[in-house]
């Protein structure tokens, strides 16, 4: 997939100058080993120039990590550790950076006298230190370990710092306005300055220009064919395909044009109403293909649904969708197709809809159709364009990035699955379980006044994401997710 960074984490390690540097020297040695044992080497750099033990070296050790084009940090305690130099260093450094700590290792031979290290002890202080700064690193959930436990620390960091990095280097290209009496997705953009990421916002007038000056482009056949073998069986609408190979052209092209100094870019499309009769299709199978590159293409002008899109992508470098929390389940479909088969109550299911945005990857099947509820009240021939199917069963995280009203951010992780039920309808759509979705609803999606799109990614990445939208300065009690049974929610009525 495209669009996705390549990271490179670099690892410097730190000594106080009062312990033996050798434990941070041999500590360093052991714990790149350990990675590069278990994972892809290129993915660490060992910083060899100097362990930090002040000032002077900090900034050595800065220099070094830019002339090997390290995008993160890992500051590694070998012992106690410095930590003015230390969190100085973390201060200094632009990319996302982590701290953990090295565990004593033995008693045998002195290993608690003159190896101690008491690592356990400085990170407490690092932590303090970085508080003292302003400085927001990832620490694991238990930063202290062997070789091996910290090598799977830095990994587990990896799409963190990824996402993290790449929302800093991303910009979101929309084409607007939002639909009329579609108030839902709308939300103030200040907080995408805060989080680094750039917007650039157009008429869909600039973008219908666009798609008119590439009327004939030499590309089209090429993209139209490529359509027509992905479709297969499913190409249930040809004559629509050179349109919508132009219009895939002019996207990408308008992204190559358009994302100035960023190295990334997602965008939020514009669809309807006007979209079906000026363009003469419906946008929804190019935007699938673009999500599939890894160029998530929100639906209704949606920003922080593109938003959080783009981060599901490169978290999980996989392709991810943006659906509806639409529609119940009906009764008669969960007594045959769920109750006794699958660990769940009818209210934990709902099912996941959108026009037809989601990957032919991620369908179990899927043809070309036409928009049916805008067929509605428009000739059929304009609303060609879906890409229809149910969503193939297996695990998903459910989530969002989200300004409030009055600018503050807020987010929700939900880990469930996409039950092998057929759902009957038509659209991208699936049936999905989320255990206690049903308080999940009340007291998350109402209480929290989230818009009715979420983000999907196909796997459990629920930890992951959690710890990216801290790194984004989410705070912890506004990241929200989905209570056990004997967990309340604060509003929650207690009788």
């Amino acid at each position: 997939m495209k669009n996705i960074p390549k990271m490179k984490i670099g690892i410097v390690a730190v000594s106080r100058d009062c312990f033996p540097e050798s434990l941070s020297v041999n500590r360093r040695a052991r714990l790149v080993q350990a990675y590069r044992e278990k994972y892809d080497e290129t993915e660490i750099y060992e910083c060899p120039v100097c362990i930090v033990e002040s000032e002077l070296h900090m900034m050595q050790a800065l220099e070094d990590l830019k002339q090997a084009g390290c995008a993160a940090l890992c500051v590694y305690l070998g012992n106690f550790g410095p930590e003015i130099a230390e969190t100085m260093l973390a201060q200094k450094f632009e990319g996302p950076k982590m701290f953990i700590a090295a565990a004593e290792e033995t008693y045998a031979d002195g290993g608690l006298v003159g190896g101690r290290g008491d690592a356990y002890c400085g990170m407490l202080n690092a932590s303090y230190n970085l508080h003292l700064r302003g400085v927001k690193a990832y620490i694991p959930e238990y930063p202290v370990g062997t070789a091996e436990e910290c090598a799977d620390m830095i990994h587990e960091f990896l799409p963190i710092a990824k996402a993290v990095y790449a929302v800093q280097n991303l910009k979101i290209i929309s084409f607007g306005p939002r639909p009329s009496n579609f108030l839902a997705c709308n939300a103030p953009i200040q907080q995408l300055y805060c989080l680094g990421a750039e917007i650039e916002e157009n008429s869909e007038l600039d973008l219908f220009e666009s798609f008119n000056r590439h009327a004939g482009d030499a590309r089209i056949p090429e993209v139209a064919a490529d359509m027509a073998k992905e479709l297969g069986e499913g190409n249930k609408k040809p004559e629509i395909l050179q349109k919508l190979a132009q219009y895939e052209i002019t996207l990408l092209d308008w992204i190559e044009e358009h994302r100035g100094s960023r190295e990334f870019v997602a965008i939020a499309g514009k669809c309807w109403p006007a979209f079906q009769t000026q363009f003469g299709f419906v946008p929804c199978y190019v935007n699938s293909r673009l999500t599939g590159m890894g160029i998530p293409v929100s639906c209704e002008v949606d920003i922080y649904g593109a938003l959080s899109e783009f981060i599901g992508t490169v978290v999980s470098e996989d392709v991810v969708t943006l659906l509806d929390i639409n529609n119940t389940v009906p009764r008669d479909l969960f007594e045959e197709d769920i109750r006794g088969k699958f660990d769940y109550v009818h209210t934990d299911t709902f099912m996941g809809f959108h026009c037809g945005n989601t990957c032919s990857k991620k369908l179990a099947f899927y043809e070309m159709r036409n928009q049916m509820i805008m067929a509605r009240s428009l000739p059929e021939e304009v609303t060609n364009g879906t890409l229809e199917g149910d969503i193939a069963p297996g695990d998903i995280t459910f989530f969002r990035l989200q300004s409030t009203s009055d600018a503050k951010l807020r987010a929700y992780v939900a880990q469930g699955e996409v039950l092998p039920a057929a759902s009957r309808s038509f659209g991208s759509i699936g049936i999905f379980a989320i255990r206690e979705m049903k308080r999940f609803y009340r007291h998350v999606l109402i209480e929290k006044n989230y818009p009715h799109h979420g983000a999907v990614a196909f796997g459990h990445y629920g930890k992951a994401l959690y710890d990216v939208f801290r790194m984004l300065g989410v705070e912890p009690s506004e990241i929200d997710y989905n209570h056990p049974k004997n967990e309340r929610y604060p509003g929650e009525n207690p009788f």
